[in-house]
């Protein structure tokens, strides 16, 4: 049976201190800030992930940040998602968005991965892509330079100077979208 009251809410990343600052881990960021905010520590599951039970604002919560690299994290989400049981509407992955200049916010359920190797992996893994998302934008990489190389360097000195009030409305986005709901989390947030 569902637990039609529990949220799972995944950060996308890659774990080890050597991926910490980079593109690809403002998801790890983000609920990191929210893990925070419940005044709570990260602790190892079963599922191959780092995992958070509390409260935010009043509704329960389950944190995650997959320990696979990015592209084999539907893996660990799918094992949460059956493990706390809960339903495809209550799933919220936060991630970065490379069609998205830096800073931009937007929410949204399903669509396709536009390329994002996470989001392949989680569709694979839970059968369906139908799950919220918060995407950041990081925007596109300068000139040549491959996407791949892009996402996995740090963020810019501009963007670091921006980055701490960027992840915490971030972190506001997926606390309005729990408590609130998708359509009036997108009226406050979408950039």
């Amino acid at each position: 049976m569902p637990d039609s009251d529990l949220w799972l809410v995944v950060g996308l990343g890659n774990p080890g201190d050597g991926y910490a600052g980079n593109r690809h881990n403002v998801g790890f960021m983000v609920v990191d800030l929210l893990a925070e905010r419940m005044g709570a520590r990260f602790k190892a599951h079963k599922a191959r992930a780092d995992v958070v039970e509390g409260r935010l604002d009043g509704r329960r919560v389950v944190l995650a940040k997959p320990r696979s690299h990015m592209n084999d994290s539907g893996g660990p989400v799918s094992s949460l998602r059956d493990f706390f049981k809960v339903p495809m509407d209550r799933l919220v992955v936060v991630h970065d968005e490379l069609d998205l200049p830096y800073g931009a916010l937007r929410l949204k359920t399903g669509g396709g991965d536009n390329g994002h190797n996470g989001l392949k992996s989680l569709r694979r893994s839970l059968g369906s892509g139908e799950f919220h998302r918060v995407r950041f934008g990081i925007g596109r990489p300068p000139g040549r330079m491959d996407a791949a190389s892009y996402v996995l360097r740090d963020f810019g000195a501009a963007e670091r100077k921006d980055l701490g009030v960027d992840v915490d409305r971030t972190a506001d986005a997926v606390q309005a979208l729990v408590s609130d709901g998708l359509e009036r989390a997108q009226n406050t947030f979408n950039s």
